[in-house]
């Protein structure tokens, strides 16, 4: 699929299938109400046992990201809204983390948000993704909002 799968051994390997094909759903890797690969070729592709990749596809379906059909096999949820919650809820995550990480530096929130700016100024390759609104998720944006 061109993404590769980064497995540590920090954590179990079945959470980190789940957050990395989660993070395909949300960035648009596999569009909503797309047929997703079999768990067969997932666990190839990520290098890990069939049995655990299932782990993972149980787990997104258990959260309604991904459903069952007999004939069609696992498919992408069609909820475009809990994709966008999800999304939100991830990128209010990584700028938390980026914030504390600044802040362990000695940089106030502003002062990270203007040198985030400008980094992402200087780096074309931020400019070719999709320039979309930012998601509309009130928690998320609440929080993103408070941090800065």
């Amino acid at each position: 699929m061109g993404t590769e799968w980064k497995i540590t051994s920090d954590r179990p390997i079945y959470l980190q299938l789940t957050e990395q094909i989660v993070q395909r759903i949300v960035s648009g890797q596999y569009p909503t109400a797309s047929r997703l690969p079999s768990v067969r070729e997932l666990a190839v592709e990520a290098g890990v046992n069939p049995n655990t990749m299932q782990r993972a596809f149980a787990e997104l379906e258990r959260e309604g990201l991904v459903t069952t059909n007999r004939t069609a096999g696992r498919i992408v949820t069609e909820d475009k809204e809990m994709i966008e919650n999800i999304r939100g809820q991830l990128a209010a995550q990584k700028i938390e983390e980026f914030l504390e990480g600044m802040q362990l530096l000695g940089f106030t929130g502003p002062q990270a948000a203007k040198l985030l700016t400008q980094y992402a100024q200087l780096h074309p390759s931020l400019e070719e993704t999709k320039s979309e609104e930012l998601p509309e998720n009130k928690t998320s944006a609440d929080k993103m909002e408070g941090a800065l």
